[in-house]
């Protein structure tokens, strides 16, 4: 591959809604690139950018690629991003490293969630957009619905550059709005021109009339000229509408069909035309030499740093860190340092990736995307720099997982090769999060909803032949006590020789401290237990808070107190008083109004307005307790409510289907609350099964 220099690159993510068309658009923008021969399909499992077996098996993306496009002299990295919410990990790291975004709507399918949800991204991220109508050849595909409803949600600045030409229901041509020309796509899918047809004009003039004004509000200069009646020439037209696009007042909308590649010229055009260089973008790091501010911006001639925006991990073609270059120019055998690990790296060979297929260059210039293939131990978001000049970029911030599940080998000593396996997935998925949970003996996964964990397992199974099964988890209750309990218990065994003899009278009440598990007191007199006893009589209650009682839970929250007892000068031991102090223990808290108490969420759920009844309905069904709304702008809000932890499991999917997928949540643990009579009799039951 040619070498690229920064004015000569651009950095372009796709986004839209899940099977808006996103990767058959990315598949006719490679066949018309000359990059294949022949268009891929989804259906058939032959694209470049969904290359792994399960999103072949699925026909969706699962995550995302780059495929770097030739058109004419300029390098396009086109990043094919997943539409399912499940995988928006790989958006946020795709958008992390693109300068500009292609938001696919499917004429058809309209604006949907996933329209807003990229371009509630792209605003974060303050990307320039282009809006690609795509599915054009359907009959039932409406491009002025899809204007109309996005200029609904966004006003003005969404501008059609080109609008459709129909003939008996079938697309035939597109009309440029800007040049006032009409084209046509004869047998061979070649451009030609052909004449405006009549019920076209009138509508591209309304059009265009929103344009120039949006043109003419670009300067003072341009405003008078516009006011006095005057014309501008196209090349004003398009400079003006650059500044527009770049700074986000102006966001292109043009139609294709990505099955016939029709349109798909024009878009490429647009993006070279309309979209920014990396050199148009800010990009900052801190210099860890002077703790100042590193300003990167993709110049060349800085000295050489790099971010790591995503790692591939696969048993066949091995480790790659995929990189955008931040300032200089990288090349092989290049000695990077991270910083951040205090380490060097030889970087050996450069690399492009064309979806799975890495391709050698001799150098990669500031602002362009590559790969480097077996870095040791750097991660997702880690930054490459020299040791000159060390300096690390801000990390992406991502969504946090919520939906977890307990997972569990089916195969007896498999559980090595499965933690190995989620190591390697970890590296390459920063959503996903295996945690062991040692006080409920249980390993949790943790995604961004069922589908997500659902692939997780057919991965490992796939890729590391590994089988799991994943259930719902164990919810992390408490046990404690209400009452005080006085209680007495003597252990006494004689076996020949030596036997045993322990006796302890204690006091078990609430201790008021629910953060601690117990607290230990003596106030035995005239030496009824001796002193070096007392150690072993704590052991007894500390093995005891372990598993209550009740239903085998951490007990947390009391107070024991040893007040007397007595002891055999022989047959007394260490050993004795514990066991003792264990039974007393078990005696006493079933005594003293023994409760369970459950953890509870403080959960935050941010929906549109319309759906605020339906989530605060739910959430009451779930035993929650609704504290207070805020609005938030765009039209939603955040509704603030507590909830048993035991009642959060399947509320990704809920909501989800509540809102149609509008909803995001997240919650946090926020204390112990006693659990209704309903719930401990449940745990109490399935503890009795248990040790059966």
């Amino acid at each position: 591959m040619n070498i690229y220099t920064t004015d000569k690159i651009r950095n372009v993510v796709v986004l839209g809604h899940g099977g808006a068309g996103k990767t058959t658009v990315v598949e006719a923008m490679a066949y018309l690139s000359g990059i294949t021969n022949r268009m891929g399909k989804v259906e058939d499992g032959n694209t470049i950018s969904d290359y792994d077996k399960e999103e072949i098996k699925r026909g969706f993306s699962i995550s995302t690629s780059v495929v770097p496009i030739i058109w004419g002299d300029t390098k396009i990295n086109v990043l094919d991003t997943p539409g399912f919410f499940d995988f928006v990990g790989e958006v946020e790291e795709a958008v992390s490293a693109a300068d500009g975004a292609i938001i696919v709507i499917n004429g058809k399918s309209g604006v949907e969630v996933g329209t807003k949800k990229a371009w509630e991204i792209c605003d974060k991220y303050n990307l320039p957009r282009l809006i690609c109508v795509t599915g054009m050849d359907d009959d039932n595909a409406s491009f002025r619905q899809v204007v109309e409803d996005m200029q609904e949600l966004y006003g003005k600045k969404i501008a059609p550059f080109h609008i459709p030409i129909r003939k008996d229901e079938k697309l035939i041509g597109f009309a440029n709005i800007i040049s006032r020309t009409a084209s046509k796509w004869n047998e061979k899918d070649e451009v030609e021109p052909m004449e405006m047809p009549d019920y076209t004009s009138e509508y591209l003039e309304s059009i265009r009339e929103t344009l120039i004004e949006a043109v003419a509000e670009t300067s003072e200069e341009y405003m008078d000229r516009y006011f006095a009646g005057d014309e501008f020439s196209e090349n004003e037209i398009r400079q003006a509408l650059r500044v527009n696009v770049i700074d986000g007042s102006t966001v292109p909308i043009s139609i294709a069909s990505g099955v016939l590649a029709r349109g798909i010229h024009t878009l490429l055009d647009d993006i070279v035309k309309y979209l920014p260089s990396p050199d148009k973008k800010e990009c900052k790091g801190i210099s860890l030499k002077s703790n100042e501010v590193f300003n990167a911006d993709y110049d060349f001639s800085k000295p050489k740093t790099a971010y790591i925006f995503k790692t591939i991990v696969d048993p066949f073609i091995g480790k790659y860190s995929l990189i955008k270059v931040n300032s200089g120019v990288l090349k092989p055998d290049d000695v990077m340092h991270n910083p951040e690990r205090d380490m060097d790296d030889k970087i050996g060979k450069l690399y492009v990736m064309r979806g799975n297929k890495p391709e050698e260059v001799s150098e990669l210039h500031a602002g362009d995307i590559g790969a480097l293939a077996k870095l040791n131990k750097v991660v997702t978001t880690d930054t490459l720099s020299t040791k000159a000049n060390p300096v690390v970029f801000i990390k992406t911030a991502f969504s946090k997982p919520y939906t977890y599940m307990k997972y569990s080998a089916v195969n007896k000593g498999d559980e090595d090769k499965i933690s190995q396996a989620l190591q390697r997935l970890m590296q390459e998925d920063v959503t996903l999060k295996a945690v062991n949970d040692a006080e409920n003996r249980q390993s949790l996964i943790y995604g961004m909803g069922d589908q997500h964990l659902d692939i997780v397992v057919s991965k490992l199974k796939e890729k590391y032949k590994v089988d799991v099964v994943l259930d719902k988890p164990k919810v992390a209750f408490r046990e404690t006590l209400r009452k005080k309990a006085d209680v007495e218990y003597k252990y006494k065994k004689q076996s020949g020789g030596h036997g045993q003899y322990g006796h302890v009278k204690m006091t078990f009440e609430p201790s008021g401290d629910l953060e601690k598990a117990y607290e230990f007191d003596q106030i035995v007199v005239g030496g009824a237990v001796p002193k070096n006893y007392f150690p072993a009589v704590e052991k007894g209650i500390q093995d005891s808070v372990e598993k209550g009682p009740l239903a085998g839970y951490p007990v947390v929250g009391v107070k024991a107190v040893l007040y007397d007892g007595s002891y055999h000068p022989v047959d007394s031991s260490e050993m004795a008083f514990k066991t003792a102090a264990v039974q007393a223990f078990k005696k006493g808290f079933m005594e003293a109004n023994p409760v369970l108490l459950e953890p509870i969420a403080s959960v935050k759920v941010v929906v549109p307005d319309k759906f605020t009844g339906d989530v605060m309905g739910n959430l009451t069904k779930r035993r929650g307790r609704v504290l207070g709304m805020n609005p938030i702008e765009g039209g939603k809000q955040e509704v603030i409510a507590d909830v048993p932890m035991s009642e959060m499991f399947g509320y990704n999917t809920d909501l989800r289907s509540m809102t149609g997928g509008s909803g995001d949540y997240s919650y946090e643990f926020a204390r112990y609350e006693q659990a209704p009579s309903d719930i401990v009799e449940k745990e109490v039951a399935a503890r009795a099964a248990e040790e059966e």
